[in-house]
């Protein structure tokens, strides 16, 4: 049996969970509403505060979709419940950030600033405080969604290993590489 599969996921105060007959679970809470198709193989089934995802058979395929599925519903749990929040900083000399409403606009040391459309569905705030590098929160309830934003704004400018300069996550550790030797040799 999958090792994630199987834990029942406990529904926290204010949350509620129906599952329709084509297999769409509906997940509301004080932060919003998700909604996710689950494979018609996998059923869902809410039972005293807790949702318990099962699976026919020990297919891998049903396997893969038990772990899956059971982990997916549970992001969307947490999702309307607590939300997400991802911190990125911008690591360089003269790199800015600003954002107005939902779109953000990066000076990364190209010749042309970056104009980037955040969905409606994230909150961003952006900020440069002095003695640290400038840095942007993103806020949400659909971690794929959050996760997916956070991936394109870090392709901007990708951390490189020499100089560490780039877009970063907050407190993430970059590999460095020692540079060129000075002296050569005959």
């Amino acid at each position: 049996m999958s090792r994630i599969g199987k834990l029942p996921i406990s529904l926290p105060a204010k949350v509620e969970v129906s599952v329709a007959s084509d297999n769409t679970v509906t997940v509301k809470g004080p932060k919003g509403a998700l909604i996710q198709k689950v494979d018609p193989d996998i059923s869902v089934s809410v039972e005293d505060g807790k949702i318990v995802v099962t699976r026919p058979t020990e297919q891998k395929r049903h396997k893969a979709m038990h772990g899956l599925y059971r982990a997916l519903l549970n992001n969307m749990v947490v999702g309307v419940s607590e939300g997400y929040t991802r911190e990125m900083e911008i690591v360089g000399v003269g790199f800015r950030v600003e954002n107005q409403g939902n779109l953000v606009t990066f000076s990364i040391g190209y010749s042309h600033p970056i104009v980037f459309s955040i969905p409606s569905e994230i909150k961003v705030t952006t900020g440069m405080e002095k003695g640290s590098p400038p840095f942007i929160r993103l806020e949400g309830i659909d971690k794929e969604l959050l996760g997916q934003v956070c991936a394109k704004i870090r392709s901007f400018r990708k951390p490189e290993p020499y100089k560490g300069k780039g877009i970063i996550f907050k407190g993430e550790q970059i590999r460095r590489k020692a540079g060129k030797t000075a002296g050569s040799k005959k």
